[in-house]
């Protein structure tokens, strides 16, 4: 099976939105997805999890057109579905986990087969993962912007058991610093 990685856009002192919960730390998100590595990540990517939060950011029923770049399985993990979701297509569908981050790990894994299960987002769902040891990379994109505060992605981590290792570092964008770590020590709870 493939990878789990995990990914997230946050500010350079750390924040993922500000007080406000806006996310506004995108501005180059255009030029992002022209990128190589931006275009080869989507080419190896076999599903997608995110938590409810990030799903209903968007409009979802837009996602399923042939223009989101993620064209797969898309999982969704949450307390309660919702009571209506766009249908999909051939290649992308939805899938609404209402029980935890394994079992919606488990579902992307075999889904992704030997593609990579993507994470990419909220906070709370990458913690969950982190600290269930169940994330093989995480790859965090920084940008060069100060918010002061808000949400932090590595607030709730157990540094007990999460230890990263620099694998890759890349100006992505003229604003984007992408930096890969491979989670080298964690533990599932017991």
């Amino acid at each position: 099976m493939g990878k789990v990685i995990a990914g997230m856009t946050m500010s350079l002192d750390g924040f993922i939105n500000d007080s406000n919960g806006s996310t506004e730390l995108s501005p180059d998100f255009a030029e992002l997805l022209e990128t190589a590595s931006f275009k080869e990540l989507t080419n190896n990517t076999g599903s997608v999890i995110m938590g409810r939060h990030v799903y209903e950011m968007a409009d979802p029923f837009l996602w399923a057109n042939d223009d989101y770049e993620f064209q797969v399985p898309i999982f969704v993990l949450t307390h309660t579905p919702p009571a209506t979701y766009p249908k999909g297509n051939d290649k992308l569908s939805f899938t609404f986990v209402t029980d935890g981050i394994e079992s919606a790990i488990a579902q992307a894994k075999k889904a992704a087969g030997n593609k990579i299960a993507l994470i990419i987002g909220g906070a709370n769902t990458i913690q969950q993962c982190l600290n269930s040891g169940l994330c093989d990379e995480l790859m965090i994109d920084s940008m060069p912007v100060l918010i002061g505060e808000g949400l932090k992605l590595f607030e709730n981590i157990d540094t007990d058991k999460v230890k990263l290792e620099r694998i890759k570092v890349e100006e992505t964008t003229a604003f984007r610093t992408s930096i890969t770590f491979r989670v080298t020590r964690t533990k599932p709870t017991e």
